[in-house]
């Protein structure tokens, strides 16, 4: 079956031309709560205007409410898409974990799908989000055509993936880069993209220099030559990324995208070359879907890239006459004596409809004829419509004037329409109620993270943390546990694949036999690794719990406590329905982007491709390198599983001397360990206790900011 191409829709003029130049679907914002808040998105009017217009020529309409979204706004956002569900917009696109919940119960009718931002990428995550409702899951960027059939194979919904454009450095929905940094959430849809900005990695802290370089930005996709390969792997729809950019760019690549998919073949030279001109990073990447990473997937667009002004005027002179696109409509029309003259309009999908007119007279001079009133019922200039057979059945020596003729296919056209655009029904039930405030504590107790086993000292584990936890991987490694009196917990990787999972179960029952008794989940995916583990299961800071209905949903799902978004405002926390006990991240560096690349070989000019195994941590990955700005900020670079990467923020979160984080309900406080050395990290737990004030440069974080 050929895919559905899902094309840009950044704005009332970029929505027609996804649709004349041969969209199957568009995506778009209305209202506040999309992950492109910067786009010209549409008002009401529009919205309402556009769902017409694209139903009329049979293009499906996704609303993306694809943002994490607060207490507070969860009520607007519910209204949101009930307006559109009333209106007909085929499906809603869905980050938030307590926005899914809340539109499963109360729009029990309207199709939802997994945004990208809830970085699924193996079939167990897809297959969760399918279980909890969702049609469609959007798959990162970074996956794999080998990633992506064992997804399609484990996965009952639809499976939606990347084909053109913008690559981000992060796994999307995993980004706190421009939040932490500028105060603008990509989580929010307000990014303000400081990956495409000049940095530099640099040796070690205080290291000199290098050119400075584009070293987080990546070139854009084009995965025009394997549109064979990914329907033949059952891929439902092809997205192309660009609600940010121009409508004639939008109609430029939908319409080759279109032609290719129509026409079941690979790109021309001349046909890349256009699409490299409409719009490039030093040419384009089919390097994650080939399961390549690595140097050769970075790329800049020069600061004084010539806009194609020619390319782009025939483009908007070709889509603006709305002539490129049509509706096929079979026409059968009956004009008998004595009885009114009648029309029926039946569309490709079989809906048809049917007009009456006067009754025909008798012919004075000349009768009409079969051939005039197909004739007249084949002039649909002017409207969505083409006529593709007319039938007529004209009694003999009868008289209709063109005038009647004309109104009669006016009157089908204007029915046919009406019954395209009808929204469908659906039901609409009462909102839940939000949960109960049941775990609100008093003032929270400490748990640990680690990144490396050394950080594990006696001076830490003598302060007796409620928690102490510790990347999966490297427990493999132990034949024991240091003896101490606090709660062992496994940190699952925040990313991995399903070629990975018969391992991650290995290294799980290695670390139970070792007295492991929790983990920490930070993706959907884990849910199936550990469902029958028997470990308390904690939610991570991956899984964005952003409002009470997010920690709703992790207590359905069998979770026994989660930690919190640290892009929430103090006050936010205070407000939360605690029906779980909370966790949020107190000191260490906060992590700002994981990324599919180890950073660190690119610096060093390796090159690797890897389509075999994970690899958990390598010898090249351990020197010290850190990502140095255009102000001069270093940000760390910690190996991840996999040979990826994790960035962290150029200065730790210090609260210890700030009182108010003690007073919001949270049952746990976590101290993240990331580039302390072992000497530190007890120290800093006894400070934490004492109320100490830093000891070197700090940040608040965005708990008192907050973000836009």
């Amino acid at each position: 079956m050929t895919p559905e191409l899902l094309a840009p829709a950044g704005s009332p003029e970029a929505l027609r031309a996804a649709v004349q130049c041969g969209a199957d679907a568009v995506y778009l914002g209305w209202g506040g709560f999309n992950a492109r808040r910067s786009a010209r998105n549409f008002s009401d009017g529009e919205f309402s205007q556009a769902l017409i217009y694209c139903h009329t020529y049979g293009v499906r309409v996704y609303l993306t409410l694809n943002t994490l979204l607060s207490d507070r706004e969860l009520p607007q956002a519910l209204e949101t898409a009930r307006a559109a569900c009333r209106l007909g917009v085929d499906a809603v696109l869905v980050q938030d974990w307590g926005l899914l919940a809340l539109l499963r119960e109360a729009l029990p009718d309207l199709p939802l799908h997994a945004s990208t931002q809830m970085s699924l990428f193996t079939s167990g995550g897809a297959a969760e989000a399918a279980r909890e409702g969702c049609t469609r899951v959007v798959l990162a960027r970074e996956c794999s055509r080998e990633d992506v059939a064992a997804i399609c194979r484990g996965c009952p919904a639809e499976i939606e993936i990347f084909a053109h454009g913008a690559l981000c450095m992060c796994y999307s929905g995993q980004c706190a880069m421009s939040a932490v940094v500028g105060g603008r959430s990509g989580n929010r849809g307000a990014c303000a993209q400081p990956c495409r900005l000049l940095c530099s990695l640099v040796p070690s802290q205080g290291g000199p220099s290098p050119k400075n370089t584009h070293a987080l930005s990546l070139k854009d996709s084009c995965l025009a030559g394997s549109l064979r390969d990914m329907a033949a792997l059952g891929v439902a729809c092809l997205k192309l990324e660009g609600r940010m950019k121009r409508p004639e760019y939008v109609a430029l690549v939908t319409g080759i995208y279109a032609r290719l998919l129509r026409e079941d073949r690979p790109p021309t030279p001349a046909e890349l070359a256009l699409l490299e001109q409409a719009f490039s990073r030093s040419g384009f990447t089919d390097g994650y879907w080939q399961g390549r990473r690595g140097p050769d997937l970075f790329g800049t667009r020069p600061e004084n890239a010539p806009e194609p002004k020619e390319l782009f005027a025939a483009a908007r002179a070709a889509y603006e006459k709305d002539a490129l696109r049509a509706v096929p409509v079979r026409f059968a029309c009956r004009i008998l004596a004595g009885t009114p003259c009648a029309l029926t309009a039946t569309d490709e999908d079989g809906r048809a409809v049917t007009v009456t007119g006067p009754v025909p007279e008798p012919a004075r001079t000349r009768p009409l004829t079969a051939e005039e009133v197909s004739a007249r019922l084949a002039k649909t200039g002017g409207t969505a419509y083409r006529c593709a057979s007319a039938e007529t059945e004209v009694s003999q020596g009868l008289s209709l004037p063109a005038s009647a003729l004309n109104a009669l296919r006016r009157d089908a056209l204007a029915a046919l329409t009406q019954a395209r655009t009808a929204p469908p029904e659906r039901r609409e039930c009462p909102v839940p109620p939000p949960p109960e405030n049941t775990h609100a504590a008093g003032e929270p107790r400490f748990t640990v993270s680690v990144s490396s086993l050394d950080q594990l000292t006696p001076d830490l584990l003598a302060c007796a943390p409620a928690r102490t936890c510790v990347p999966l991987e490297l427990l493999a490694g132990l034949d024991r546990l240091p003896e101490a009196d606090t709660r062992w917990c496994a940190i699952l990787p925040r990313v991995w694949r399903d070629r990975d999972e018969p391992q991650l179960r290995t290294w799980l029952a290695h670390a139970k036999t070792l007295g492991v008794s929790g983990v920490l989940l930070g993706n959907l995916g884990h849910l199936p690794l550990v469902s029958d583990s028997g470990l308390y299961l904690y939610g991570d800071y991956g899984l964005n719990v952003f409002n009470s209905r997010s920690l709703d949903f992790l207590q359905s799902k069998g979770l026994d406590a989660a930690c919190l978004s640290f892009e929430l405002r103090f006050s936010q926390i205070r407000d939360l329905r605690k029906c779980l006990p909370t966790e949020a991240i107190v000191y260490g560096r906060l992590p700002l982007m994981v990324t599919e690349h180890c950073l660190v070989q690119n610096a060093q000019g390796c090159r690797l491709s890897e389509t075999g195994p994970a690899v958990p941590r390598e010898a090249p990955c351990r020197s010290p390198r850190v990502l140095r700005d255009r102000t001069g900020a270093e940000f760390p670079l910690l190996p991840a599983y996999g040979h990826r990467t994790e960035l962290q923020n150029s200065r730790p979160l210090w609260l210890a001397d700030l009182p108010d984080w003690r007073r919001l309900g949270l049952t746990w406080a976590r101290l993240r360990f990331t580039t302390e050395s072992p000497a530190d990290c007890g120290k800093i737990l006894r400070d934490y206790r004492s109320g100490a004030p830093s000891p070197g440069p700090f940040t608040r974080g965005l708990y008192q900011r907050g973000v836009q």
